[in-house]
């Protein structure tokens, strides 16, 4: 290592020290000028949400922290920044992690061709992915557009993952004057919406591992049924840590591996693989289909009829109005934790859009902003999966019926009680659909539908029987 040599090191969705190829490679070239820059500009509707502004924040803090507080802050166009700052510091080199987002590889692409030109290397390495996107194709040289070929035959015959890759043993960082305090960067929202969440997420190292652990102590073993009942800690919950690269697919690939011996045999561990799987084929429609996150894969939904929402029916949804308890719940936790379980973003998201027929795209918006793990790949492949538009979608008339969904997986209504307090004495029995609960019931458990809980703003069965005649008129509009 030739410590006169100053590489700079451009920090984005990796922030983490552990399994970290361009901080593993910039390190054996010298020293390093360690970086991130919020470029608000280049990202433009997809900029960070408010939710994960917040976890950004606290992702920031504690990376400053592993690199004894010698990460450099700057605010603007990238494209811009880094050319100073490598101007600046007379650096030779610059390393990055690779970023998947249509509007980043664009930039990421403008900017390599102007370093190249200041005859400035750029190296860049993939610590996001397990298969880079461009490498699984089917034998025609075409994308896959069905995750199971795409994960069995794609994926999983290709070469293995990557193994994680050890902290540098020594990480030597050049001071440089110039930039911002972490504060300085806004990333706090201006309310205190995001204090409750200081109370719910760990964001650091240790919380990351922390968490990792204690889902391979509690939930891999049940993961393959247990992950559908929301009340449960059986799923990983490790989202907005993959989403930031506090901790690596790789790292948590291999850690789920090393938990069990036999494998090729355990469908726990296959299920939860498989998971990994498909936030891989999220990443994957997004790159080859950049117009994931705005435009319908399916092209026949274009002239599907979503209702203008007259009667504020979005702002009902959002703020867990619905009259339907799971519904509710499920809104209210994303409200204030910034998560929402799985199994309920397809119960929420079925609702908003089969039973209120509301665009898919407005349901985006607001999980968008509310959500700390907020993923452009996944969000928007989850949204059209569940639309019914996308790739590999659900069916359009496969309609969650919420009022079944809870008896099925909130069968003694703790998910409800947590979330909707006011339905919380409620016997189990009516908790799932308060209406058909005798009167004397309700006013035993202070529950006054109308008042003190919504009555439901639709009909389930009406509703999904005008959203499978929509579609119907849709089929036949395009066929016609």
């Amino acid at each position: 290592m030739d410590k006169s040599k100053v590489s700079v090191l451009w920090f984005r969705q990796d922030l983490r020290i552990a399994d970290n190829p361009a901080l593993i490679e910039a390190c054996k070239d010298g020293s390093i000028v360690p970086i991130y820059i919020l470029d608000d500009k280049s990202a433009g509707d997809w900029k960070y949400g408010a939710a994960s502004r917040w976890f950004l924040f606290e992702a920031l803090t504690d990376l400053n922290k592993l690199l004894d507080n010698q990460l450099l802050f700057f605010e603007g166009d990238a494209s811009e920044v880094l050319i100073d700052i490598v101007k600046e510091v007379g650096a030779e080199s610059v390393y990055w992690n690779r970023c998947y987002e249509p509007w980043a590889i664009e930039r990421d692409s403008r900017i390599k061709k102007s370093l190249k030109a200041l005859n400035i290397s750029v190296q860049s390495f993939n610590s996001s992915l397990l298969w880079e996107p461009w490498a699984v194709l089917k034998k025609d040289g075409t994308p896959y557009k069905v995750f199971t070929p795409f994960y069995r035959k794609g994926c999983l015959v290709s070469s293995a993952p990557r193994m994680p890759l050890e902290i540098p043993s020594n990480i030597n960082c050049v001071a440089f004057e110039g930039s911002k305090s972490l504060s300085e960067l806004g990333l706090r929202p201006k309310n205190n919406w995001y204090k409750k969440f200081e109370n719910i997420w760990d964001v650091s190292s240790d919380g990351v591992a922390a968490k990792l652990r204690g889902f391979l102590d509690e939930g891999l073993d049940v993961y393959r049924e247990g992950r559908n009942f929301p009340s449960k800690k059986y799923v990983s919950a490790l989202s907005p840590y993959l989403r930031f690269g506090m901790i690596s697919p790789n790292m948590v690939w291999y850690a789920a591996i090393s938990e069990k011996t036999s494998k090729s045999e355990d469908r726990n561990l296959d299920t939860f693989l498989s998971e990994l799987g498909w936030r891989e084929f999220s990443y994957y429609l997004l790159y080859h289909f950049p117009q994931l996150p705005s435009q319908n894969l399916q092209s026949k939904f274009d002239a599907f009829p979503w209702h203008k929402d007259p009667d504020d029916m979005l702002e009902i949804w959002e703020k867990g109005l619905t009259g339907y308890p799971l519904v509710d719940a499920g809104m209210r936790e994303l409200y204030q934790t910034g998560y929402m379980h799985n199994r309920l973003r397809m119960v929420v998201g079925s609702f908003l859009v089969k039973n209120l027929l509301i665009d898919w795209r407005e349901g985006e918006k607001w999980f968008w902003d509310c959500l700390v793990d907020a993923d452009l790949a996944s969000n928007s492949a989850g949204w059209q999966w569940i639309a019914g538009c996308g790739a590999d979608a659900a069916p359009y008339f496969r309609i969650f019926n919420p009022i079944t969904q809870s008896e099925k997986f909130d069968s003694e209504g703790a998910y409800i009680r947590k979330y909707v307090p006011e339905l919380s004495k409620l016997p189990s029995k009516y908790i799932h659909a308060p209406w058909q609960a005798p009167e004397e019931i309700l006013k035993d458990n202070n529950v006054e539908l109308g008042v003190t809980y919504p009555l439901p703003i639709v009909d389930i069965k009406e509703s999904r029987q005008a959203a499978l005649e929509a579609f119907s008129r849709t089929k036949l509009q395009v066929q016609a």
